[in-house]
């Protein structure tokens, strides 16, 4: 694995030497990545067309939208595996500009174990939920004026088995790597369908864990290409504060002092006595390991996917409240209580009006995608699941997948050699995958920049800061965003990736900033 990258580029990069023996356990790893997908590619190719994809039904209202959709929506199932054990749902949003030539993106939910109707009403997508606490009546959807559709169709894809409205007919356990060919047979089964945008530019969107498998996924397409016949028009990928190797944590702590966490003789301390690694510290390092219990308790409490964000409830009623099991419950996720367990309010005790918070639409979520009309509108056959839908389904997920994928630095200087363009973006206010960990990575590679720190911006405000690279890799923040992006800044992450794949700079400067 690489080591720890920020704080290290100088040692690693410094002379000629090392530069030498980098570049040769890259290109050993690269090697290694291409055994590794190329022999994923060979076990599954008599899977891969079996048979057609399963027909998707149009829907043109839905229980909470008043009137008919002002959009072209599709819902439906997609089997895969050997014998169609898998059965995927998707959501199939088309290009309200113009779909016969306009990009197509996967969007896949980030987020484990979390369903695509994420991005469809949280980030990107054409709905929305009205900001409204539950009243017993089902939740009112709104429509996003400015969704990532105007100008790209995007497949959104419940993913893997049991997740959302997907499921698997047997118990089988498996993998990343198993994962990541079921995607790629569900995309086959789609495309063969719909040979209308096999022309198309085809982009892959995810984030968080579910940046891991992207890299993958884009290999075994890659692959495929070189002998179908109707290749997929792959251009590259989108990844929003991904995961990427093992050592991000080691950023938590320059992270937490940049943001005024930690005091300066505290993270003077840890950088000396951790020798600026934090994690698998040696038992034997007694001042380490005392500096790092004394930050744990300066950011106990804090909820790591966005560090100014009100506490709002637990996911699960019976983590109990205190400081440290709140944090890892709020870390995982910090999403919806049980339905009928009473909000907690933020900012006073309950006799008060609550503030309204971000999780509050994923509680409406639960709602509305478990209501018997909502089902029956989107098509979801019945008794699919034997329980209830969840956004995020992490107890089935946990018993049912494995997760083999770690390290993928090597497989974007793959992709990159390949001419696969990427934009990875990541909101600043995350401490899961801090902002400066996506940059160590990146800066690991060694390409040339293109155009340095510039500021973007989107309606007349700066809506975070980009630099571009000479492998066609784009890297931006997003300003006062958390670790899922799309649901802090939801304009900001749009027009971010509307420009990107428009092929625009995505950076306005200097011009329109007065």
């Amino acid at each position: 694995m690489i080591p720890l990258l920020a704080h290290y580029y100088n040692s690693r990069f410094c002379t000629n030497n090392n530069k030498n023996n980098n570049n040769n356990a890259l290109l050993l790893r690269v090697i290694g990545v291409i055994l590794l997908v190329a022999a994923a590619v060979e076990y599954f190719p008599q899977q891969v067309i079996s048979s057609p994809a399963g027909g998707s039904k149009v829907v043109d209202y839905l229980p909470g939208f008043d009137g008919p959709l002002p959009f072209h929506l599709e819902t439906g199932y997609i089997g895969v595996g050997e014998s169609e054990e898998i059965q995927l749902f998707y959501y199939f949003v088309k290009s309200e500009t113009n779909p016969k030539d306009d990009p197509v993106i996967l969007w896949l939910s980030g987020e484990q174990g979390c369903s695509s109707l994420t991005g469809l009403v949280y980030e990107i997508g054409p709905l929305f939920f009205e900001a409204k606490m539950y009243n017993g009546t089902l939740p009112t959807l709104w429509l996003n004026e400015q969704p990532l559709t105007k100008n790209a169709s995007i497949i959104f894809l419940d993913q893997p088995a049991n997740v959302g409205f997907s499921y698997s007919t047997t118990g089988a356990i498996y993998t990343d790597v198993q994962a990541s060919n079921y995607v790629y047979q569900f995309l086959q089964k789609w495309f063969s369908v719909n040979e209308n945008f096999i022309s198309n530019p085809f982009y892959i969107a995810s984030g968080s864990h579910g940046a891991l498998i992207v890299p993958t996924i884009i290999q075994i397409i890659s692959y495929g290409n070189e002998a179908a016949e109707k290749p997929m028009n792959l251009k590259g990928y989108i990844l929003g504060n991904p995961k990427t190797f093992p050592g991000e944590k080691n950023f938590v702590v320059p992270f937490a002092y940049g943001m005024g966490l930690v005091s300066h003789e505290l993270y003077q301390s840890l950088a000396e006595s951790c020798k600026r690694r934090y994690i698998h510290v040696d038992p034997k390092n007694k001042l380490c390991s005392e500096n790092l219990k004394e930050f744990q308790k300066l950011i106990d409490g804090l909820p790591e996917h966005h560090i100014i964000e009100p506490y709002c409830g637990l996911e699960e009623p019976e983590v109990k409240s205190s400081a440290t099991s709140r944090r890892a419950a709020l870390s995982e996720l910090q999403m919806i209580k049980s339905f009928d367990e009473k909000y907690v309010n933020p900012y006073g005790d309950d006799d008060h009006e609550r503030v309204w918070c971000r999780v509050d639409y994923h509680r409406l979520s639960n709602y509305w995608a478990n209501h018997p009309s909502v089902q029956k509108a989107l098509h979801v056959r019945k008794g699919f699941l034997g329980r209830k839908w969840a956004r995020c389904n992490w107890k089935t997920l946990s018993k049912t997948y494995k997760v083999t994928i770690h390290d993928t630095i090597q497989q974007h200087a793959a992709l990159s050699a390949k001419g696969y363009r990427s934009l990875i973006y990541s909101g600043d206010h995350d401490m899961v995958v801090p902002f400066q960990s996506t940059e160590a990575w990146i800066k690991s590679l060694n390409y040339s920049i293109h155009f340095d720190w510039v500021p973007y911006m989107v309606k007349e405000q700066v809506g975070g800061y980009t630099r571009n690279f000479t492998n066609q890799m784009t890297f931006a923040t997003v300003k006062a965003a958390g670790h899922i992006a799309g649901e802090y800044k939801p304009e900001e992450c749009g027009a971010l990736i509307a420009r990107w794949i428009s092929g625009k700079d995505i950076s306005t400067f200097p011009q329109d900033i007065v």
